[in-house]
This record gives C-alpha cells, structure tokens and sequence, in this order.
C-alpha cells in the first residue's frame, strides 16, 4: 500500500528556482533536476521510511536526488501513511529556512 505524499505550497517555488538556476547554466539541465525530482518523491510514496536521513529531534527526514546537491525534506506520519514534503533545498542552506515552515 502506498504513501499519500502531499506538497507544502512553498515546495513549487523552491523546485521552480532551481529549476531555473540548473537551466540558465546548460539547457535540458533545469528538466533533468526537475525528473530527478519526481523520482525522489515517487520514491517517497513507496517508502518514506527507507533510504533516508532523519533530524536527530524532530520528526523530519530527508533524502537526496541521484545528481543535484538538494535535498527533499518531508514529515512522514506513519499512523497516516501520509509524507508531507516540507521543502526542496540545496543541501547547503541552513535548517532554519525549512524549520520556520514547520510552524506554519
């Protein structure tokens, strides 16, 4: 049985930004991050569980696309079988960015 992935409003905004980035660098690479993208989150509706980093105090986890330094950070909520994908952030960026979604 699968996972029900859902999508913070802000994650669109942050696939679409680097999207753009990747894009103006060399064209087709802007689509291929955006692919790799989907397969993580496809990945995440099978098992959200496996394969990942999880914060060491909340219940956050995080999984990283095959090529691009990004990393796809989600709630799994296991008695829902519900993922909620928080943000889609370079690796690089600090927690503070995606924790202030959390209160949101």
């Amino acid at each position: 049985m699968n996972w029900r992935v859902e999508f913070r409003p802000e994650v669109e905004q942050d696939v679409a930004e680097a999207a753009i980035w990747y894009e103006s660098r060399v064209t087709g690479l802007g689509r291929e991050f955006v692919e790799e993208v989907i397969v993580v989150w496809d990945r995440l509706a099978e098992n959200p569980l496996l394969h990942c980093r999880q914060h060491p105090t909340k219940n956050i986890r995080w999984r990283y696309p095959e090529r691009f330094p990004y990393r796809i950070i989600y709630e799994a909520i296991e008695s829902e079988r519900k993922v909620i994908v928080v943000a889609v952030l370079h690796a690089a960026q600090d927690h503070g960015h995606w924790l202030r979604r959390l209160n949101d």
